[in-house]
Protein backbone atom coordinates (compact mmCIF):
# COMPACT_ATOMS: atom_id res chain seq x y z
CA UNK A 1 0.00 0.00 0.00
CA UNK A 2 1.52 3.26 -0.98
CA UNK A 3 2.01 5.50 1.88
CA UNK A 4 -0.33 8.65 1.15
CA UNK A 5 -3.12 6.38 1.47
CA UNK A 6 -2.36 4.84 4.92
CA UNK A 7 -5.00 6.72 7.67
CA UNK A 8 -3.22 8.59 10.31
CA UNK A 9 -5.79 8.08 13.63
CA UNK A 10 -5.35 10.01 16.52
CA UNK A 11 -7.52 10.08 19.91
CA UNK A 12 -9.01 12.95 20.53
CA UNK A 13 -7.52 13.21 24.07
CA UNK A 14 -4.18 12.84 22.81
CA UNK A 15 -4.30 15.38 19.67
CA UNK A 16 -2.87 18.11 21.79
CA UNK A 17 0.22 15.77 22.80
CA UNK A 18 0.56 14.34 19.13
CA UNK A 19 0.75 17.50 17.74
CA UNK A 20 3.66 18.75 20.04
CA UNK A 21 5.77 15.25 19.86
CA UNK A 22 5.27 16.18 16.01
CA UNK A 23 6.31 19.25 16.35
CA UNK A 24 3.58 20.93 14.51
CA UNK A 25 2.56 23.39 17.66
CA UNK A 26 5.43 24.48 20.97
CA UNK A 27 4.34 23.89 24.26
CA UNK A 28 4.21 27.80 25.17
CA UNK A 29 1.81 28.51 23.05
CA UNK A 30 -0.75 30.56 25.32
CA UNK A 31 0.26 33.38 25.79
CA UNK A 32 0.10 34.28 21.65
CA UNK A 33 -3.33 33.09 22.17
CA UNK A 34 -4.18 35.78 24.85
CA UNK A 35 -2.91 38.17 22.57
CA UNK A 36 -4.44 36.69 19.73
CA UNK A 37 -7.74 36.63 21.49
CA UNK A 38 -7.58 40.43 22.88
CA UNK A 39 -7.22 41.49 18.82
CA UNK A 40 -10.20 39.52 18.10
CA UNK A 41 -12.59 41.25 21.00
CA UNK A 42 -11.30 45.16 19.67
CA UNK A 43 -11.75 43.63 16.02
CA UNK A 44 -15.36 42.53 16.65
CA UNK A 45 -16.18 45.82 17.74
CA UNK A 46 -16.26 47.37 14.29
CA UNK A 47 -17.68 44.82 11.97
CA UNK A 48 -19.74 45.45 8.88
CA UNK A 49 -23.71 44.48 8.80
CA UNK A 50 -23.62 40.97 7.15
CA UNK A 51 -25.47 37.99 7.38
CA UNK A 52 -22.99 35.78 7.39
CA UNK A 53 -21.06 37.34 9.67
CA UNK A 54 -23.70 37.37 11.93
CA UNK A 55 -24.32 33.66 11.87
CA UNK A 56 -20.30 32.81 11.99
CA UNK A 57 -20.29 34.87 15.41
CA UNK A 58 -23.30 33.35 16.68
CA UNK A 59 -23.45 30.66 19.60
CA UNK A 60 -19.56 29.69 19.18
CA UNK A 61 -15.70 30.55 20.01
CA UNK A 62 -14.52 32.00 17.53
CA UNK A 63 -11.34 30.60 16.23
CA UNK A 64 -8.57 30.87 13.53
CA UNK A 65 -10.85 28.66 11.10
CA UNK A 66 -13.93 32.05 11.48
CA UNK A 67 -11.16 34.09 11.21
CA UNK A 68 -10.28 33.16 7.50
CA UNK A 69 -14.18 32.85 7.08
CA UNK A 70 -14.58 36.37 8.20
CA UNK A 71 -11.52 37.80 6.12
CA UNK A 72 -13.37 36.18 2.82
CA UNK A 73 -16.32 37.85 3.53
CA UNK A 74 -14.54 41.26 3.87
CA UNK A 75 -12.94 40.83 0.64
CA UNK A 76 -16.48 41.51 -0.44
CA UNK A 77 -17.44 43.84 1.67
CA UNK A 78 -14.20 45.95 1.69
CA UNK A 79 -13.46 45.50 -1.72
CA UNK A 80 -13.79 49.30 -2.90
CA UNK A 81 -10.92 50.08 -0.61
CA UNK A 82 -8.66 47.63 -2.37
CA UNK A 83 -5.85 48.93 -4.46
CA UNK A 84 -3.68 48.50 -7.27
CA UNK A 85 -1.49 46.44 -5.70
CA UNK A 86 -4.09 44.06 -4.12
CA UNK A 87 -3.77 45.53 -0.55
CA UNK A 88 -6.68 46.72 1.25
CA UNK A 89 -6.78 50.20 2.88
CA UNK A 90 -9.74 48.98 5.02
CA UNK A 91 -8.43 49.02 8.68
CA UNK A 92 -11.04 45.83 9.23
CA UNK A 93 -8.78 44.00 7.08
CA UNK A 94 -5.82 44.57 8.40
CA UNK A 95 -6.55 43.96 11.59
CA UNK A 96 -8.50 40.45 10.66
CA UNK A 97 -5.45 39.40 8.28
CA UNK A 98 -2.93 40.46 10.85
CA UNK A 99 -5.07 38.40 13.79
CA UNK A 100 -4.48 35.42 10.99
CA UNK A 101 -0.68 35.98 10.74
CA UNK A 102 -0.69 35.63 14.36
CA UNK A 103 -2.59 32.42 14.55
CA UNK A 104 -0.67 30.90 11.57
CA UNK A 105 2.75 31.58 13.20
CA UNK A 106 4.20 28.63 14.87
CA UNK A 107 1.07 26.87 13.95
CA UNK A 108 -0.69 28.48 17.73
CA UNK A 109 -4.26 28.28 15.65
CA UNK A 110 -3.80 24.52 15.71
CA UNK A 111 -3.20 23.90 19.38
CA UNK A 112 -5.93 26.17 20.23
CA UNK A 113 -8.91 24.32 17.86
CA UNK A 114 -7.06 20.79 19.36
CA UNK A 115 -7.60 21.64 22.74
CA UNK A 116 -11.26 23.29 21.85
CA UNK A 117 -11.95 19.78 20.11
CA UNK A 118 -10.87 18.01 24.07
CA UNK A 119 -13.02 20.66 26.02
CA UNK A 120 -15.83 20.19 24.16
CA UNK A 121 -16.00 16.32 23.89
CA UNK A 122 -15.01 15.68 26.98
CA UNK A 123 -16.72 18.33 29.04
CA UNK A 124 -19.20 20.87 27.05
CA UNK A 125 -21.28 18.55 25.49
CA UNK A 126 -21.18 15.42 28.25
CA UNK A 127 -22.22 19.01 30.78
CA UNK A 128 -25.16 20.01 29.57
CA UNK A 129 -26.35 16.47 28.24
CA UNK A 130 -25.86 16.13 32.34
CA UNK A 131 -27.70 19.48 32.97
CA UNK A 132 -30.46 18.46 30.64
CA UNK A 133 -31.06 15.08 32.45
CA UNK A 134 -31.04 16.67 35.96
CA UNK A 135 -33.20 19.18 34.88
CA UNK A 136 -35.48 16.44 33.34
CA UNK A 137 -35.32 14.45 36.49
CA UNK A 138 -36.35 16.99 38.80
CA UNK A 139 -38.74 17.86 36.47
CA UNK A 140 -40.48 14.51 36.41
CA UNK A 141 -39.22 14.34 40.32
CA UNK A 142 -41.40 17.35 40.70
CA UNK A 143 -44.25 15.93 38.75
CA UNK A 144 -44.62 12.84 41.37
CA UNK A 145 -44.31 14.84 44.44
CA UNK A 146 -47.24 17.27 43.13
CA UNK A 147 -49.11 14.58 42.60
CA UNK A 148 -48.15 13.24 46.26
CA UNK A 149 -49.51 16.49 47.72
CA UNK A 150 -52.67 16.17 45.81
CA UNK A 151 -53.09 12.55 47.39
CA UNK A 152 -52.33 14.18 50.97
CA UNK A 153 -54.98 17.20 50.27
CA UNK A 154 -57.78 14.78 49.32
CA UNK A 155 -57.11 12.77 52.27
CA UNK A 156 -56.93 15.62 54.74
CA UNK A 157 -59.94 17.23 53.10
CA UNK A 158 -61.95 13.84 53.16
CA UNK A 159 -60.95 13.14 56.93
CA UNK A 160 -61.95 17.23 57.48
CA UNK A 161 -65.42 16.24 55.85
CA UNK A 162 -65.84 13.28 57.14
CA UNK A 163 -65.04 14.60 61.04
CA UNK A 164 -67.53 17.35 60.34
CA UNK A 165 -70.34 15.24 59.43
CA UNK A 166 -70.08 13.04 62.07
CA UNK A 167 -70.10 16.23 63.98
CA UNK A 168 -72.94 17.67 62.16
CA UNK A 169 -71.28 20.36 61.01
CA UNK A 170 -70.07 22.21 58.21
CA UNK A 171 -66.72 23.36 58.86
CA UNK A 172 -67.43 26.85 57.76
CA UNK A 173 -66.84 28.60 61.23
CA UNK A 174 -66.04 25.52 63.29
CA UNK A 175 -66.62 26.58 67.18
CA UNK A 176 -69.60 28.31 66.40
CA UNK A 177 -71.59 25.39 64.58
CA UNK A 178 -70.49 23.26 67.47
CA UNK A 179 -72.02 25.29 70.26
CA UNK A 180 -75.14 25.83 68.22
CA UNK A 181 -75.48 22.10 68.39
CA UNK A 182 -76.01 22.26 71.17
CA UNK A 183 -79.29 23.42 70.87
CA UNK A 184 -80.17 19.87 69.91
CA UNK A 185 -79.62 18.49 73.39
CA UNK A 186 -82.83 19.48 74.91
CA UNK A 187 -84.24 17.72 72.00
CA UNK A 188 -82.42 14.62 72.33
CA UNK A 189 -82.60 14.59 76.17
CA UNK A 190 -86.49 14.33 75.97
CA UNK A 191 -86.55 11.85 73.34
CA UNK A 192 -84.77 9.52 75.67
CA UNK A 193 -86.99 10.72 78.64
CA UNK A 194 -90.07 9.16 76.18
CA UNK A 195 -87.82 5.89 76.61
CA UNK A 196 -87.47 5.61 80.23
CA UNK A 197 -90.51 3.99 81.09
CA UNK A 198 -89.35 0.84 78.73
CA UNK A 199 -86.79 0.40 81.18
CA UNK A 200 -89.17 -0.42 83.87
CA UNK A 201 -89.40 -4.60 83.64
CA UNK A 202 -85.80 -4.63 83.41
CA UNK A 203 -85.32 -2.42 86.56
CA UNK A 204 -88.08 -3.82 88.26
CA UNK A 205 -86.97 -7.23 88.02
CA UNK A 206 -83.74 -6.47 88.77
CA UNK A 207 -85.04 -5.29 91.79
CA UNK A 208 -87.21 -8.09 92.93
CA UNK A 209 -84.17 -10.47 92.54
CA UNK A 210 -82.20 -8.20 94.51
CA UNK A 211 -84.46 -7.96 97.44
CA UNK A 212 -85.63 -11.68 97.20
CA UNK A 213 -81.64 -12.72 96.88
CA UNK A 214 -80.70 -10.62 100.32
CA UNK A 215 -81.37 -11.03 103.63
CA UNK A 216 -84.42 -9.56 105.15
CA UNK A 217 -82.04 -7.26 107.31
CA UNK A 218 -79.89 -6.85 104.49
CA UNK A 219 -82.07 -5.14 101.51
CA UNK A 220 -79.45 -2.34 100.30
CA UNK A 221 -80.74 0.19 97.87
CA UNK A 222 -81.05 -1.58 94.16
CA UNK A 223 -80.51 0.87 90.82
CA UNK A 224 -81.74 3.97 92.82
CA UNK A 225 -81.49 6.71 90.22
CA UNK A 226 -82.66 4.57 87.48
CA UNK A 227 -85.53 3.51 89.44
CA UNK A 228 -85.77 6.85 89.91
CA UNK A 229 -86.05 8.40 86.56
CA UNK A 230 -88.51 5.73 85.62
CA UNK A 231 -91.32 7.17 87.69
CA UNK A 232 -90.17 10.41 87.40
CA UNK A 233 -88.45 11.37 83.90
CA UNK A 234 -85.23 12.95 83.31
CA UNK A 235 -85.88 15.63 86.20
CA UNK A 236 -83.97 18.54 87.83
CA UNK A 237 -80.76 17.10 90.01
CA UNK A 238 -82.29 19.29 92.67
CA UNK A 239 -85.38 16.97 92.96
CA UNK A 240 -83.28 13.73 92.98
CA UNK A 241 -81.48 15.38 95.58
CA UNK A 242 -83.80 16.81 97.71
CA UNK A 243 -86.92 14.57 96.68
CA UNK A 244 -89.16 17.61 96.16
CA UNK A 245 -89.38 20.34 92.83
CA UNK A 246 -87.53 23.28 92.93
CA UNK A 247 -89.80 26.68 93.06
CA UNK A 248 -87.04 28.16 91.00
CA UNK A 249 -84.31 26.81 88.54
CA UNK A 250 -81.03 28.92 87.99
CA UNK A 251 -79.37 27.03 85.86
CA UNK A 252 -75.88 27.82 85.19
CA UNK A 253 -74.25 29.85 82.24
CA UNK A 254 -71.85 28.17 79.72
CA UNK A 255 -69.62 31.04 77.89
CA UNK A 256 -67.74 29.78 75.10
CA UNK A 257 -65.42 32.64 73.34
CA UNK A 258 -65.50 32.29 69.70
CA UNK A 259 -63.27 35.41 69.40
CA UNK A 260 -60.86 33.16 67.28
CA UNK A 261 -63.52 32.29 64.83
CA UNK A 262 -63.91 36.28 63.52
CA UNK A 263 -61.59 38.40 63.66
CA UNK A 264 -63.39 41.47 63.21
CA UNK A 265 -65.12 41.15 66.65
CA UNK A 266 -63.20 41.75 69.24
CA UNK A 267 -65.56 39.85 70.96
CA UNK A 268 -68.11 36.87 70.17
CA UNK A 269 -69.42 34.71 72.84
CA UNK A 270 -72.15 32.92 72.87
CA UNK A 271 -74.17 32.39 75.72
CA UNK A 272 -76.53 29.42 76.56
CA UNK A 273 -79.02 32.09 77.85
CA UNK A 274 -80.25 30.28 81.60
CA UNK A 275 -79.17 27.34 80.26
CA UNK A 276 -80.84 24.75 77.91
CA UNK A 277 -84.18 25.69 76.78
CA UNK A 278 -86.07 22.72 77.76
CA UNK A 279 -89.34 24.14 76.16
CA UNK A 280 -90.34 27.37 79.07
CA UNK A 281 -89.41 30.52 77.56
CA UNK A 282 -89.61 31.59 81.29
CA UNK A 283 -86.45 29.99 81.73
CA UNK A 284 -87.38 27.70 84.18
CA UNK A 285 -87.97 23.62 83.50
CA UNK A 286 -91.17 22.55 82.08
CA UNK A 287 -92.15 19.59 83.61
CA UNK A 288 -95.19 18.69 82.13
CA UNK A 289 -97.72 19.88 84.98
CA UNK A 290 -98.44 22.36 87.13
CA UNK A 291 -96.13 22.02 90.33
CA UNK A 292 -98.47 21.61 93.54
CA UNK A 293 -96.74 22.99 96.48
CA UNK A 294 -98.47 21.45 99.67
CA UNK A 295 -97.34 23.38 102.84
CA UNK A 296 -99.17 21.12 105.09
CA UNK A 297 -100.48 21.90 108.35
CA UNK A 298 -98.06 24.57 110.33
CA UNK A 299 -97.73 23.73 114.30
CA UNK A 300 -96.80 26.55 115.67
CA UNK A 301 -95.74 25.52 119.14
CA UNK A 302 -98.12 23.76 121.55
CA UNK A 303 -95.12 21.76 123.31
CA UNK A 304 -92.28 23.42 125.24
CA UNK A 305 -91.81 26.33 123.04
CA UNK A 306 -92.49 29.61 123.75
CA UNK A 307 -96.07 30.84 122.40
CA UNK A 308 -97.06 34.26 121.86
CA UNK A 309 -100.44 35.30 121.88
CA UNK A 310 -101.61 37.47 118.74
CA UNK A 311 -104.56 38.42 120.18
CA UNK A 312 -103.36 40.20 123.57
CA UNK A 313 -102.51 43.00 121.15
CA UNK A 314 -99.15 42.71 122.59
CA UNK A 315 -96.13 44.04 120.40
CA UNK A 316 -94.25 42.35 117.93
CA UNK A 317 -90.89 41.39 119.77
CA UNK A 318 -87.86 42.21 116.91
CA UNK A 319 -84.29 40.39 118.68
CA UNK A 320 -82.83 42.01 115.46
CA UNK A 321 -81.26 38.20 114.54
CA UNK A 322 -80.66 38.49 110.38
CA UNK A 323 -80.64 34.95 109.11
CA UNK A 324 -78.90 35.67 106.21
CA UNK A 325 -75.97 36.38 108.43
CA UNK A 326 -76.09 33.53 110.74
CA UNK A 327 -75.45 31.15 107.78
CA UNK A 328 -78.75 29.90 107.41
CA UNK A 329 -81.09 30.15 104.13
CA UNK A 330 -84.32 30.53 104.15
CA UNK A 331 -86.13 29.72 100.71
CA UNK A 332 -89.56 29.79 99.16
CA UNK A 333 -90.32 32.16 102.08
CA UNK A 334 -90.32 29.41 104.45
CA UNK A 335 -92.29 27.27 102.23
CA UNK A 336 -91.39 23.82 100.84
CA UNK A 337 -89.16 23.65 97.55
CA UNK A 338 -85.64 26.15 97.08
CA UNK A 339 -84.19 27.59 94.41
CA UNK A 340 -82.39 25.18 92.05
CA UNK A 341 -78.76 26.66 90.88
CA UNK A 342 -75.33 25.29 89.68
CA UNK A 343 -75.17 21.68 88.73
CA UNK A 344 -78.73 21.11 90.72
CA UNK A 345 -80.32 22.50 88.06
CA UNK A 346 -79.26 20.65 85.56
CA UNK A 347 -81.11 17.76 84.51
CA UNK A 348 -80.23 14.07 85.82
CA UNK A 349 -78.96 13.38 82.19
CA UNK A 350 -77.09 16.20 81.68
CA UNK A 351 -75.03 16.91 84.93
CA UNK A 352 -72.15 14.91 84.67
CA UNK A 353 -72.26 12.68 88.09
CA UNK A 354 -75.53 11.55 87.58
CA UNK A 355 -75.33 10.56 83.93
CA UNK A 356 -72.86 8.46 85.01
CA UNK A 357 -74.52 6.99 87.84
CA UNK A 358 -77.12 6.98 85.43
CA UNK A 359 -74.69 4.30 82.75
CA UNK A 360 -73.87 2.77 85.61
CA UNK A 361 -77.44 1.36 86.64
CA UNK A 362 -77.95 0.97 83.05
CA UNK A 363 -74.93 -1.55 82.95
CA UNK A 364 -75.56 -3.59 86.25
CA UNK A 365 -79.07 -4.04 85.12
CA UNK A 366 -77.99 -5.23 81.45
CA UNK A 367 -75.04 -7.23 83.03
CA UNK A 368 -77.91 -9.22 85.07
CA UNK A 369 -79.88 -9.58 82.36
CA UNK A 370 -77.13 -11.23 80.40
CA UNK A 371 -76.42 -13.80 83.95
CA UNK A 372 -80.58 -14.48 83.93
CA UNK A 373 -80.75 -15.27 80.05
CA UNK A 374 -77.16 -17.68 80.18
CA UNK A 375 -79.14 -19.23 83.42
CA UNK A 376 -82.42 -19.72 81.97
CA UNK A 377 -80.82 -21.05 78.31
CA UNK A 378 -78.25 -23.71 80.27
CA UNK A 379 -80.54 -27.03 81.25
CA UNK A 380 -78.93 -28.11 84.82
CA UNK A 381 -78.74 -24.20 85.82
CA UNK A 382 -81.89 -23.95 84.85
CA UNK A 383 -83.36 -26.41 87.46
CA UNK A 384 -81.28 -25.29 89.81
CA UNK A 385 -82.43 -22.06 89.16
CA UNK A 386 -85.96 -23.06 89.47
CA UNK A 387 -85.44 -24.39 93.12
CA UNK A 388 -83.85 -21.54 94.47
CA UNK A 389 -87.04 -19.19 93.10
CA UNK A 390 -89.17 -21.41 94.15
CA UNK A 391 -90.67 -18.87 97.11
CA UNK A 392 -90.34 -15.95 94.97
CA UNK A 393 -93.11 -13.53 93.75
CA UNK A 394 -94.62 -14.48 90.44
CA UNK A 395 -92.52 -11.65 88.81
CA UNK A 396 -89.17 -13.65 89.07
CA UNK A 397 -90.84 -16.98 88.19
CA UNK A 398 -92.68 -16.34 85.33
CA UNK A 399 -89.58 -14.69 83.23
CA UNK A 400 -88.78 -16.97 80.21
CA UNK A 401 -86.29 -16.41 77.95
CA UNK A 402 -88.16 -14.44 75.11
CA UNK A 403 -89.05 -12.15 77.59
CA UNK A 404 -85.78 -11.22 79.30
CA UNK A 405 -84.15 -10.92 75.66
CA UNK A 406 -86.85 -8.43 75.35
CA UNK A 407 -86.09 -6.56 78.32
CA UNK A 408 -82.20 -6.41 77.38
CA UNK A 409 -82.99 -5.33 74.25
CA UNK A 410 -84.28 -2.06 75.88
CA UNK A 411 -81.38 -1.84 77.98
CA UNK A 412 -79.00 -2.16 74.97
CA UNK A 413 -80.78 0.25 73.19
CA UNK A 414 -81.14 2.93 76.04
CA UNK A 415 -76.74 2.47 76.45
CA UNK A 416 -76.37 3.05 72.49
CA UNK A 417 -78.13 5.93 73.29
CA UNK A 418 -75.86 7.13 76.08
CA UNK A 419 -72.94 6.27 74.06
CA UNK A 420 -73.58 7.69 71.08
CA UNK A 421 -70.41 10.03 69.83
CA UNK A 422 -72.60 12.63 68.48
CA UNK A 423 -73.94 12.65 71.60
CA UNK A 424 -70.94 12.42 74.06
CA UNK A 425 -69.13 15.75 71.56
CA UNK A 426 -72.07 17.62 72.25
CA UNK A 427 -72.40 17.07 76.08
CA UNK A 428 -68.48 17.63 76.22
CA UNK A 429 -69.38 20.82 74.27
CA UNK A 430 -71.68 22.39 76.74
CA UNK A 431 -69.24 21.32 79.57
CA UNK A 432 -66.09 21.83 78.62
CA UNK A 433 -64.71 25.20 76.93
CA UNK A 434 -61.29 23.87 76.78
CA UNK A 435 -62.98 20.79 74.70
CA UNK A 436 -64.70 23.18 71.78
CA UNK A 437 -60.62 24.80 71.62
CA UNK A 438 -59.13 21.17 71.24
CA UNK A 439 -61.89 19.55 68.81
CA UNK A 440 -61.92 22.89 67.05
CA UNK A 441 -57.87 23.50 66.79
CA UNK A 442 -57.95 19.47 65.60
CA UNK A 443 -60.63 20.26 63.00
CA UNK A 444 -58.88 23.57 61.82
CA UNK A 445 -55.41 21.83 61.65
CA UNK A 446 -56.59 18.86 59.05
CA UNK A 447 -58.14 21.90 57.25
CA UNK A 448 -54.39 23.62 57.38
CA UNK A 449 -53.40 20.57 56.07
CA UNK A 450 -55.01 21.13 52.90
CA UNK A 451 -54.37 24.56 52.07
CA UNK A 452 -50.71 23.71 53.08
CA UNK A 453 -50.34 21.15 50.44
CA UNK A 454 -51.83 23.53 47.99
CA UNK A 455 -49.83 25.94 48.34
CA UNK A 456 -46.88 23.45 48.05
CA UNK A 457 -48.55 21.85 44.80
CA UNK A 458 -48.04 25.46 43.27
CA UNK A 459 -44.25 25.52 44.25
CA UNK A 460 -43.43 22.32 43.16
CA UNK A 461 -46.05 22.89 39.90
CA UNK A 462 -43.85 25.88 39.27
CA UNK A 463 -40.46 24.60 40.02
CA UNK A 464 -41.16 21.66 37.47
CA UNK A 465 -42.24 24.30 34.89
CA UNK A 466 -38.45 26.09 35.77
CA UNK A 467 -37.01 22.98 35.25
CA UNK A 468 -38.87 22.03 32.13
CA UNK A 469 -38.18 25.03 30.11
CA UNK A 470 -34.30 25.12 31.36
CA UNK A 471 -34.17 22.09 29.61
CA UNK A 472 -36.00 22.92 26.59
CA UNK A 473 -33.74 26.09 26.32
CA UNK A 474 -30.63 23.93 27.22
CA UNK A 475 -31.47 21.65 24.13
CA UNK A 476 -30.90 23.57 20.87
CA UNK A 477 -27.89 24.84 22.17
CA UNK A 478 -26.61 21.02 22.88
CA UNK A 479 -27.02 20.74 18.85
CA UNK A 480 -25.06 23.87 18.05
CA UNK A 481 -22.50 22.84 20.34
CA UNK A 482 -22.33 19.07 18.30
CA UNK A 483 -22.69 20.66 14.73
CA UNK A 484 -19.67 23.32 15.53
CA UNK A 485 -17.67 20.22 17.06
CA UNK A 486 -18.31 18.08 13.87
CA UNK A 487 -17.16 21.40 12.11
CA UNK A 488 -14.24 21.54 13.86
CA UNK A 489 -13.21 18.30 14.09
CA UNK A 490 -13.18 17.82 10.21
CA UNK A 491 -11.14 21.02 9.43
CA UNK A 492 -8.81 19.70 12.27
CA UNK A 493 -8.27 16.39 10.65
CA UNK A 494 -8.56 18.65 6.77
CA UNK A 495 -5.68 20.83 8.06
CA UNK A 496 -3.37 17.76 9.70
CA UNK A 497 -3.88 15.98 6.26
CA UNK A 498 -2.04 18.65 4.68
CA UNK A 499 0.66 18.43 6.20
CA UNK A 500 1.03 14.96 5.63
CA UNK A 501 0.48 15.00 1.94
CA UNK A 502 -3.30 14.18 1.79
CA UNK A 503 -3.17 11.67 3.71
CA UNK A 504 -6.25 10.55 4.93
CA UNK A 505 -6.62 11.48 9.18
CA UNK A 506 -9.18 10.12 11.70
CA UNK A 507 -9.94 11.88 14.81
CA UNK A 508 -10.89 9.02 17.12
CA UNK A 509 -13.11 9.25 20.14
CA UNK A 510 -14.34 12.57 19.13
CA UNK A 511 -17.42 13.17 17.44
CA UNK A 512 -18.35 9.46 17.10
CA UNK A 513 -18.99 9.43 20.83
CA UNK A 514 -21.31 12.42 20.94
Amino acid sequence: MQEQFIPIDIHTNKLPDWLISRRHCIRDWQPEVELIRERINNAIQDMPIHKGITKLLSGTYINYFHCLKIVEILKETEADSRNVFGRYGSQRMKDWQEIVRMYEKDNVYLSEAAQMLVRNVQYEVPGIRKQISKCEQMQNECERRETELKKQENSALKEFNVSCQKLGIKGKSIKKELVERCQELPTVYKEMALALPSLGPAAKLYKAFMDFMCEPDGKRECVPLLLFMIENGNTTTYEWIHKEKPLKVEEPIFNISLDDEDESKKSDVIDFGDGIDFGDSSGGIDFGEDVQVETGDIDWGSGDGIQIDSSSGAEEIDFNISLEESGIEVQGGGLEGGVASGNEALNLLDNPVTRMDFINDLLEVESFLKIRIHELSSGGSDMLSLSQLQNSETLLQAQTIESVQEKLKNVQTMITKMNDPTLHHLYTIRHSPRYVDNLAATLKQKLSLVDKSITQQKLVNAKGIEHGELAKELRPKLELIISKTKELQSQIEADISKKYKGRPVNIMGGVSTL
